[in-house]
């Protein structure tokens, strides 16, 4: 196994120990291994694309360990008050739909990339969850609500970054009746 994989599977090993660390109330040690864990998705990436790295594995797991990360992250933000489950619920529809769209256009011999807006979202989302973690620190000392306006900034970006998967990629759902 590659490195860039190994990075993969330490950040889905990670998953477990943040969820625990999260659930236990230290907040800012689960903050401090979601970062750690998020850092591992840009360096994995680079590392393989720098290194000509890139295997099937790392090109199903990586994008599969990100959505487990910020998904759970999400779950039990929603578990502890912080997020309104509506919220998790379009992130996670989202994520199944265009892992849906995904694997359906893999049967065809068709690889969709990870766009740009996609890789918006995954970053605002990731903000968002730093933030609530960290309980809006350093802005709460400024009164800016800035954990908010990244979890609204997720959101919007998650829905265009969907809308545009789907309708980039109409004729795969076309084509196969879904």
């Amino acid at each position: 196994m590659n490195l860039p994989n190994k990075l993969t599977m330490l950040r889905i090993c990670a998953i477990p120990v943040f969820i625990v660390v999260l659930l236990m109330g230290h907040w800012y040690a689960s903050a401090v291994i979601f970062i750690l864990a998020s850092a591992t998705d840009a360096l994995d990436g680079h590392i393989a694309r720098s290194r000509n790295l890139v295997t099937n594995f790392g090109k199903l797991m990586d994008p599969l360990a990100d959505k487990m990360l910020v998904t759970s992250a999400f779950i039990i933000l929603v578990q502890t008050g912080d997020v309104a489950g509506w919220m998790v619920i379009i992130i996670i529809a989202r994520e199944l739909a265009i892992t849906g769209l995904r694997t359906v256009a893999a049967s065809e011999g068709v690889v969709i990339a990870a766009g740009k807006t996609g890789k918006i979202k995954t970053v605002c989302q990731m903000i968002a969850v730093i933030l609530l973690l960290l309980q809006n620190w350093p802005f709460a000392l400024i009164g800016i609500p800035m954990d908010q306006i990244m979890l609204w900034a997720a959101v919007v970006m998650t829905l265009v970054s969907g809308t545009e998967y789907i309708v980039k990629n109409w004729s795969i759902v076309t084509a196969k009746g879904i």
